[in-house]
């Protein structure tokens, strides 16, 4: 069976401490603990698709470095195509320092090393080999040029292109009606908007304006007030279960997988939503980027 997700991104290793609290500037937080994962939104995402049994293909720039060959084996460990992973031997691969809270808020800087130099180029191949039904998602953590062309490539063929607009950015108009779903969180809606997103009417205005730039699905993720789903010119609030968060790292990022492998199996978009909301839900109750990733069993 070919594989339908075709995940075009960031692959990063995540250097995280969590404390009680997040340092202002200028201070130092003492006892905190230490972890190191494996991270990048587009690995994340990957990965999310891949423990819920979707057929993964990723395409990503990574260091001839160690960081960069753990993170192809981890890929390949999890099932995922690893063909277009390409090894760049003059920058280092990605890493992200990450603050964690008591609460589970973080504050995030990324280096984007490698990730920073995936040209156009190198994504013709994965697209030529795509087949009519595959997905193609992707973030914004890889060079703009890269992820329109990819988004202007995969629309020409036929394929269906999910963006997760993150880190949030200004995208150029002619971008959004080659995209089939797009998927901002409430300041990246903002940022591409206008609109100040706080609750479902802001939401639906946001939604609105999206829709009116060309893109045929729009889905706002709404934080543990769940997503808001704007399709066929009408809208619909999905609420999240209740859990008690450890860690919002890759929340967004899980949601976005799971949100793929749902459509890619020809679920409709609100049970899709659905059941990424779940999956993003118990993500948020475990640390770290990928190593929060559940497994299909346990969202069902």
């Amino acid at each position: 069976m070919p594989n339908q997700i075709l995940v075009v991104g960031s692959s990063n290793t995540d250097m995280v401490v969590k404390s009680d609290k997040l340092p202002a500037p200028g201070e130092t937080v003492l006892g905190g603990t230490f972890l190191m994962n494996p991270g990048g939104k587009g690995a994340n995402q990957a990965v999310a698709a891949a423990r819920l049994n979707g057929q993964v293909t990723f395409v990503a720039k990574v260091g001839n470095d160690i960081f960069g060959q753990q993170a192809i084996t981890g890929f390949q460990q999890e099932g995922i195509d690893t063909t277009y992973v390409l090894t760049d031997t003059d920058h280092p691969s990605g890493v992200a320092l990450i603050n964690v809270d008591a609460n589970g808020e973080n504050c995030i800087t990324v280096a984007p090393g490698s990730n920073a130099h995936l040209e156009p180029a190198e994504t013709e191949e994965a697209l030529q080999a795509a087949t009519p039904d595959t997905f193609v998602l992707l973030q914004l953590e890889i060079p703009l040029p890269t992820v329109e062309y990819v988004v202007e490539q995969a629309a020409a063929r036929g394929l269906r292109v999910i963006l997760n607009p993150a880190p949030a950015q200004v995208l150029a108009d002619t971008l959004f009606p080659h995209i089939f779903l797009i998927t901002p969180n409430e300041t990246e809606a903002e940022i591409l908007t206008g609109v100040h997103v706080t609750d479902v009417s802001t939401a639906e205005q946001a939604a609105q304006k999206l829709r009116e730039l060309g893109v045929a699905h729009v889905v706002i993720t709404l934080g543990s007030k769940g997503a808001y789903l704007y399709t066929n010119d009408q809208g619909q609030v999905i609420q999240v279960p209740r859990v008690t968060a450890v860690d919002s790292t890759a929340a967004g990022d899980c949601f976005n997988g799971a949100l793929t492998v749902a459509l890619a199996e020809g679920q409709a978009l609100p049970e899709a939503v659905t059941f990424a909301c779940k999956a993003a839900s118990l993500s948020v109750t475990r640390m770290g980027a990928q190593a929060s990733m559940p497994k299909r069993n346990e969202v069902m």
